[in-house]
């Protein structure tokens, strides 16, 4: 299995709304950057987890577990924000299911 992807883990934690300006002030935090194994998951794989097809869901795979609280993550610097929707931990590697952000947190 070949990591070739750098994947970004970022934190929004900093982020507060201020009601004086109406807006979110402060940004995303790099908690990690690490490399790994990404793959779409299939329509009939995606049917059996989620009971329809879900566009847009890959499974990343990592070497080792992050540690540190992360928010979402990124893909060879591509603009699209992925959150997860669930992980496991076998005895080898770690993998990590994600969904593309759609506005929803």
């Amino acid at each position: 299995m070949r990591y070739n992807h750098e994947i970004k883990f970022f934190n929004e934690g900093k982020r507060k709304y201020n009601p004086v300006t109406s807006s979110y002030e402060g940004g995303s935090e790099l908690v990690a950057d690490v490399m790994g194994n990404v793959t779409d998951v299939g329509a009939d794989r995606s049917a059996k987890l989620f009971g329809s097809i879900v566009q847009g869901v890959k499974v990343v795979r990592l070497v080792e577990p992050i540690e540190k609280v992360w928010a979402y993550l990124t893909i060879d610097d591509s603009p699209t924000k992925y959150r997860m929707r669930t992980t496991t931990i076998p005895l080898k590697n770690v993998s990590i299911l994600v969904g593309e952000d759609i506005g929803k947190s």
